[in-house]
């Protein structure tokens, strides 16, 4: 079967990442249109169980996430293929899990999004409508592993409007080796 599946054809993945309430989805949108290329919202690849689990403050296992890390690499790459490149708004929190993501796709970039706790937990204290509130915040927290060294990708804190993150999101792309495919100069 994994021949009938699409290709990435080498194409970067840029993949925002961070705990709940970081402003994942936010710049993934911004970013996506700025550079004309798909959108994943990772969340919407969740099963009814896991998000059943979410809504009622129980932090997901392993084995609970790594059939959505699989739904969320084939949609990336149908993206690429779609539209010639993918932002994927997906919380990528454990090394494993990006692992697991660049296992599936050729060549991922990382941003990942860092601020205070207090100004997250305000964040999702006024989140309206999604399954994610603050009782899963610290569980994210505790589970988080920033990117290593040998990881391609690169931190933005929080704290600036969304439209600032994502120009110096688009800047620190262009500048970084290695050359992201799916950005034109």
């Amino acid at each position: 079967m994994q021949d009938s599946m699409p290709s990435d054809d080498g194409k970067t993945t840029i993949i925002v990442m961070g705990v709940c309430g970081a402003g994942k989805s936010a710049l993934a949108d911004r970013l996506s249109r700025s550079l004309d290329v798909g959108m994943v919202e990772a969340d919407d690849f969740h099963s009814p169980e896991n998000k059943r689990k979410m809504s009622a403050g129980e932090a997901l296992t392993d084995a609970d996430r790594l059939p959505w890390l699989d739904a969320v690499s084939l949609a990336a790459r149908l993206q690429i293929y779609c539209t010639g490149g993918a932002i994927v708004a997906c919380s990528s929190l454990k090394r494993t899990y990006r692992d697991r993501l660049r296992a599936s796709l050729k060549s991922c970039r990382f941003i990942h999004l860092t601020g205070s706790r207090p100004l997250i937990k305000e964040r999702l204290a006024n989140r309206k409508g999604h399954f994610v509130g603050e009782t899963l915040l610290d569980s994210q927290l505790a589970i988080l592993e920033p990117l290593n060294d040998d990881e391609d990708g690169f931190a933005l804190e929080i704290s600036s409007p969304v439209d600032q993150l994502a120009e110096r999101a688009l800047k620190e792309l262009r500048q970084a080796p290695p050359p992201v495919e799916t950005i034109a100069s």
